[in-house]
């Protein structure tokens, strides 16, 4: 069980899609602390949940388009990986700007749902080894815990192997 999660959290765009999609999650809320930049690295220290659980989302820019990967803390994206997953050769993270105008969130709270402009997504084929996984839920210090065959439905999207070790 998780060390510092509310039974609530907050209302966000994520957790409202969640529920207009009849998708149960669990919602985890922590005390981020404004000094951290591994966001998801902090999520699973706070919520006492193994990194490979904990899946952050990235926005990137491919040469087909703009495209969500959603990868374990405990790796990387693969930036070739997730582009040929979305139909190109080509990727480089979104910038942080284009990121948080299209997604609706700041960087460390980007969820893969409830997005202002909803993006192909990739997620990671490693979730589906548990039963269980979490994604940021649209703040820092907020996390949700839902079934990866859930958030592909949620979000329409397909796995791919995305990751590469850090």
């Amino acid at each position: 069980m998780a060390k510092k999660s509310s039974a609530a959290g907050p209302t966000t765009a994520a957790t409202i899609a969640l529920a207009r999609a009849g998708i149960s999650f669990v919602p985890h809320a922590y005390a981020h602390d404004s000094a951290v930049t591994d966001f998801g690295g902090e999520a699973a220290s706070e919520l006492g949940v193994d990194p490979s659980r904990v899946f952050k989302t990235l926005m990137v820019d491919t040469d087909a388009g703009l495209g969500i990967g959603v990868v374990p803390v405990s790796g990387m994206l693969d930036l070739k990986a997730v582009a040929a997953a979305l139909g190109g050769k080509r990727a480089a993270l979104a910038e942080i700007a284009l990121a948080e105008r299209k997604s609706g969130y700041v960087v460390g709270g980007i969820s893969p749902f409830g997005q202002k402009t909803p993006l192909p997504t990739v997620l990671d084929d490693s979730a589906l080894e548990f039963v269980t996984i979490y994604v940021s839920g649209g703040r820092r210090g907020f996390d949700l815990e839902l079934s990866p065959t859930d958030m592909l439905a949620a979000t329409r999207g397909t796995t791919a192997r995305i990751r590469r070790l850090a």
